[in-house]
């Protein structure tokens, strides 16, 4: 596995050697893939957004003034790639009640999701995750999985990191309600317990 920088890949590209844009498609076709999904959630049009989002990549490489990551810069093409579809498709979102929760529910649900083993903890959340609204889905996504920074959330979303951390805020609680209803309700009782 290479540990070259991207930039040393997008230099020899616009150069001229345009074969090694596939090594920058490997290295990050199954996140961008899996961002996709969660936006458009279904498989086929997941994988057309992720066509569609390389090809934009590649025909904006030379606009890219490196002053944020190369993966904040695609991550951000590919956000805007599934808002497009999702303008097209105009599908309805799932939405979800958060008069239920609180701050102190969020800090319950951190507690209990700690204790479970990583894999499942992760696989606990993603059920959870693809309840949510594909905006939100995608926010935590880049929040818990990719460990992305509130910067870096706002870049790719093109928010403000404030504002990113506002939607975080709302987005953690409505997954905290979800988590609610998904996890056992005694392991619930024995972490307000501990409390």
């Amino acid at each position: 596995m290479s540990t070259l920088s991207d930039q040393h890949y997008i230099d020899k590209i616009l150069q001229g050697e345009t074969n090694v844009f596939a090594v920058l498609v490997d290295r990050y076709k199954d996140m961008i893939f899996t961002l996709a999904l969660k936006m458009v959630k279904n498989r086929e049009e997941a994988e057309e957004v992720a066509q569609d989002t390389f090809i934009k990549i590649y025909n904006s490489l030379n606009k890219f003034k490196g002053d944020s990551k190369f993966s904040t810069w695609i991550y951000k093409i590919a956000y805007n790639t599934c808002l497009d579809r999702l303008k097209k498709s105009k599908k309805e979102e799932n939405n979800i009640s958060i008069d239920e929760f609180s701050a102190h529910l969020i800090k319950t649900m951190d507690n209990a999701l700690s204790a479970l083993e990583e894999k499942e903890r992760k696989q606990t959340i993603q059920n959870c995750l693809n309840v949510l609204p594909n905006d939100e889905n995608f926010l935590l996504t880049l929040f818990y999985f990719e460990d992305q920074s509130l910067d870096e959330i706002g870049k790719i979303m093109n928010i403000t990191a404030n504002n990113a951390k506002v939607k975080l805020f709302r987005s953690r609680q409505k997954l905290a309600v979800i988590l609610k209803k998904q996890l056992e309700p005694e392991t619930i009782d024995y972490y307000e317990r501990e409390r």
